[in-house]
């Protein structure tokens, strides 16, 4: 499952057999609707490990989102694992495969790190958590991905915080970033209120800041983020399959992954839903590198 050069010219493995804080790993395959081709989201994890490269000499200098170095003045602990060997034509296989590996990475005492694939892979990734909550998430997203089921897969894109929800080591959920119109139903907006979703509009943070979301999670949590692409402005990030105006910044993006670092303890973060052939001018891969980088730096800041 080696893949060279590694997000941010990270190794596969540490030195001397120490064991990482961070594991970084891709899954370009989740669970593909009928019909749908996946091509365009399974290349993300290579297109974002190539952006990366041009900051690979720079781990040692001031990084200013971080306020000092990505590693805090201590060693690098921070692995890349390749991507998993998923496959467009086998949901169930590629579900696998991503528990497992975020479960293995869990009991060896680091934090996973995943790159997507589409919006799909999250719910596997969530289920590796079983043995280590309870855990909240935190979604930042277009879209609210309730559906209980599309085209008769119920666990496809669509269905991402639906299937989180019924998850028992699932103790919360905050969705920060929705805006206009998209998949949403009314019943699912409804099913979700209901179950006690925190949904937050791109409009409320725009208008109060961060704390219109972070103000849900309870001090303390083990928290998960999970990452959409098309949560951030178009400006940002063009690269995604359904465009939106009126997005977060890339600083207020940043800006959460910092106060769940603060309020809680980060535990996981995946970063999904990059559709490469949609970019523009490699802005959103070099926007998704910087992201990881912030998590990575965060999770490092950690007590």
């Amino acid at each position: 499952m080696s893949q060279l050069p590694g997000f941010l010219g990270f190794p596969a493995q540490l030195p001397g057999g120490q064991q990482p804080r961070v594991v970084l790993f891709g899954a370009p395959h989740g669970s593909t609707y009928p019909g749908a081709d996946p091509s365009g989201f399974a290349s993300a994890p290579a297109a974002i490990r190539a952006a990366s490269q041009d900051d690979a000499q720079f781990p040692d200098s001031w990084d200013f989102d971080l306020g000092g170095p990505l590693f805090a003045g201590h060693d690098p602990c921070c692995v890349d694992a390749g991507d998993l060997p998923t496959s467009a034509l086998d949901n169930a296989g590629n579900r696998k495969l991503i528990e497992e590996k975020t479960r293995a990475i869990l009991a060896a005492g680091a934090t996973p790190l995943m790159i997507g694939g589409d919006d799909s892979v999250p719910i596997p990734f969530f289920a590796g958590f079983a043995d280590h909550g309870p855990i909240w998430i935190l979604q930042i997203d277009a879209h609210i991905d309730w559906r209980d089921e599309r085209y008769g897969e119920p666990l496809g894109y669509s269905s991402t915080m639906r299937r989180a929800s019924e998850m028992p080591h699932v103790a919360g959920i905050v969705q920060a970033g929705m805006r206009g119109v998209g998949s949403a139903r009314p019943l699912e907006v409804e099913t979700a209120r209901k179950w006690g979703a925190h949904l937050v509009t791109a409009r409320e943070i725009h208008a109060e800041g961060i704390e219109a979301a972070l103000k849900y999670i309870p001090e303390g949590a083990r928290i998960v983020v999970t990452l959409d692409c098309d949560g951030l402005d178009p400006s940002v990030m063009p690269g995604v399959a359904g465009r939106a105006p009126g997005g977060l910044t890339h600083q207020q993006a940043i800006r959460l992954i910092e106060g769940v670092s603060r309020r809680g303890r980060l535990v996981g973060f995946d970063l999904i839903e990059f559709h490469t052939p949609d970019d523009i001018a490699g802005i959103t891969a070099l926007t998704a590198a910087r992201l990881l980088v912030n998590a990575i730096g965060r999770i490092v800041r950690q007590a």
